[in-house]
């Protein structure tokens, strides 16, 4: 009785004093004015149709789509997806996970999680197991996880020092072939401690090199040594060999140097797969074990046509399946009974699927989607493939394809949110270059495009030179799209989907045809009356950088001009880059000091006093391919001359950027900068 007359008691107490509270903060709320009213925010910019715009953010809002692996029974396709993670006063970054989808369509399911990304999702042959690289244990350090590939908690099967760079399941499904980095030694670790670490150039390089684990012993073994580095192993399918790409160094200027060899795994016996020069790369062996077919050239510097060859797996000479075919050959899949090699490739503005039959020596095109598809297995069946496919609307998703019919069909839809979105539409554009030659680009069309309207445009070279411009989902086209651009995008001379003569066509003449065609295609789009002449602006990264900082020197037909990762000097950038014998083929398979002339007069520095148009210079700062000393030198030369010019360093970046704040920061600057000068301010951007 008593205890309960105190609970009694204190809840009167309590109602009471909250009733006072109430009507004291009664009382003050009548004393004080009344709160002004909540500021309406400002809608997000809509199209005609009431869509959303595509803004500098949404570009880091793609979900990428890749590294596509089919099960052994055909059943599953396990994949990667790269999900931006944008929080608010965090950094941002990029986690990757394995998806696996069925192969006939249906709900993908997502099988890691966590902070950390999973990548490479590799099947065992026998079905039961899905790996993946992870540095879940170690941060920069991945090793292969394993989990029963009907779900459950995955399970670190390597504790390779250093980690491992890439793997494959032996047929049996009871070892792994895995590349790994050598590491430094017991001296070398220890002198670092203490910062006692000077480098010499080109002299103590770390090699990949290839190992053997027994999943049930444990036990790893080196299976290469040399001075040499390893990349791309393939079990033989009785499992007794593995074949693998021998280059001489990591090194970015060695890639074209290439050689495929086979090792006994019992023996530790290499053999060269093929003599002759040249390079060759991407084996892989036919099903019966019985054949190899590889890609390669005679050339190992330059643009070069790359072609398909089968080889006996027990040596000889191999056989050239693309003598009539103009364009690169893929990397090959075999088709299950071993009498086709499919494999993708660029013609023109798309990436298609192609098959050659191995008793014969021509190609057949299997797709024709005017989009990116990229093959990566053939089920048991011989007529469903699997790989992903993106064209100028979507992002990568995966794909089935049947290569009877050649219908392509989307079985997922990660970047579902796009439909909310009004995207510009993009489609091939050809014009006659001064020369008279038919050159090709994409042009993309601003968001609620009226034909009967003029609009500013952005002239955007690709990169390379040896690259090209292709019908895929261009986040930064698609951010100018949405603020009211045109965007132009030239597959000049020197670009590659149109044969081994077209990619070669700027040897020693950097800035002259391949400028030409750019210009002329700008100067076409004025003319069908779509384009502004007064609001003419350019942009490009690379190759693209340098074509802009051209462009800079040598026309004053554009308002505002922003090179990024530019070549202004290209005498000094030979000895400051690292791919030097892929420039040197440009400048008469010259270096600089014997080729002065040629390399000074297609320096954009040579040509710097000419400069009138502002300009935005954009450089990551530790950047190996271009410098940053180049963009500096350019920089120095037009400030000093008193022209309008901003140079915007983006710390930690090399060469392609990975951070998603620097992304999104180098299109918002493009925004502001163009909306300044070409007098279209942006419109899905806050006020700056």
């Amino acid at each position: 009785m008593s205890s309960r007359k105190t609970v009694v008691t204190l809840w009167i107490s309590f109602v009471f004093t909250l009733g006072v509270a109430l009507t004291a903060l009664h009382g003050q709320a009548q004393d004080k004015p009344a709160a002004e009213p909540a500021k309406k925010e400002i809608p997000a910019p809509k199209s005609k149709d009431g869509k959303r715009l595509f803004s500098a953010l949404d570009t880091q809002r793609i979900r990428g789509v890749g590294a596509v692996k089919l099960s052994p029974d055909g059943r599953r396709v396990a994949y990667t997806v790269s999900e931006p993670q944008l929080d608010d006063g965090k950094e941002w970054k990029t986690v990757t996970q394995v998806w696996v989808v069925p192969a006939a369509g249906g709900a993908p399911q997502q099988v890691t999680r966590g902070e950390k990304s999973a990548t490479q999702p590799t099947w065992s042959p026998d079905g039961k197991y899905l790996a993946f690289l992870s540095d879940r244990e170690k941060e920069h350090e991945d090793q292969v996880w394993m989990m029963y590939s009907d779900g459950g908690e995955a399970w670190q099967a390597t504790s390779h020092k250093g980690g491992v760079r890439s793997f494959e399941f032996s047929p049996d499904s009871k070892r792994l072939a895995f590349l790994a980095a050598d590491q430094p030694s017991k001296e070398e670790e220890e002198r670092k401690k203490i910062k006692d670490d000077p480098m010499v150039i080109d002299h103590d390089i770390k090699m990949n090199h290839l190992w053997l684990l027994d999943l049930d012993k444990k036990e790893e073994k080196r299976l290469t040594e040399g001075n040499f580095t390893c990349s791309d192993a393939q079990w033989s399918p009785e499992g007794t060999r593995i074949s693998f790409t021998e280059t001489p160094t990591p090194k970015a200027d060695d890639d074209s140097l290439t050689d495929v060899w086979v090792v006994n795994v019992a023996t530790g016996e290499k053999k060269k797969l093929a003599e002759g020069g040249g390079n060759s790369h991407t084996a892989r062996w036919s099903p019966d074990g019985n054949w190899i077919a590889f890609t390669g050239s005679a050339q190992t510097s330059g643009p070069y046509q790359t072609n398909l060859f089968v080889v006996s797996a027990s040596g000889g000479s191999p056989r050239k399946l693309t003598s009539s075919f103009a364009l690169n050959a893929g990397t090959p899949v075999w088709s299950p009974e071993g009498k086709a090699i499919y494999f993708s490739t660029d013609t023109r503005e798309a990436i298609e699927i192609f098959a050659a039959d191995v008793g014969a020596t021509g190609v057949r095109q299997i797709t024709q989607k005017t989009g990116i598809i990229f093959l990566a297995a053939i089920g048991k069946d011989g007529k469903t493939a699997v790989g992903t496919i993106a064209d100028s609307q979507r992002p990568s998703e995966i794909m089935r394809a049947d290569l009877g019919s050649a219908a392509v069909e989307r079985i997922t839809d990660h970047n579902a949110w796009l439909k909310d979105y009004a995207l510009g539409e993009a489609a091939v554009a050809k014009w006659k270059s001064k020369d008279g030659m038919e050159i090709e680009g994409i042009l993309t069309k601003p968001v609620d495009y009226d034909a009967s309207k003029k609009y500013p445009l952005i002239l955007n070279p690709h990169g390379g030179p040896t690259g090209a411009s292709l019908l895929g989902f261009d986040v930064t086209a698609q951010a100018f799209a949405a603020n009211g651009y045109l965007v132009l995008q030239p597959n000049f001379r020197g670009s590659i989907g149109r044969g081994e003569k077209f990619a070669q066509a700027n040897k020693d003449t950097w800035g002259k045809g391949d400028y030409e065609d750019c210009i002329s295609g700008v100067q076409a789009m004025v003319d069908r009356g779509i384009a502004d002449s007064s609001r003419l602006g350019a942009e490009g990264w690379s190759y693209g950088g340098y074509m802009t900082m051209w462009i800079l020197t040598q026309t004053d037909m554009f308002k505002a001009v922003s090179p990024g990762a530019g070549l202004s000097n290209i005498y000094s950038m030979y000895s400051e880059n690292d791919i030097q014998r892929y420039l040197r083929w440009f400048y008469s398979d010259k270096s600089p000091w014997d080729n002065f002339e040629l390399y000074w007069d297609r320096s954009p520095m040579k040509y710097i006093k000419n400069v009138k148009t502002p300009a935005m210079i954009l450089h990551g700062q530790v950047d190996t391919r271009v410098p940053i000393a180049q963009a500096q030198e350019f920089y120095r030369g037009l400030l000093e001359r008193g022209v309008p010019v901003e140079f915007v360093v983006y710390p930690r970046e090399n060469h392609g950027f990975t951070e998603p704040r620097h992304r999104m920061d180098r299109v918002q600057r493009y925004l502001y900068f163009f909306g300044k000068y070409l007098n279209n301010p942006p419109v899905t951007e806050p006020k700056k």
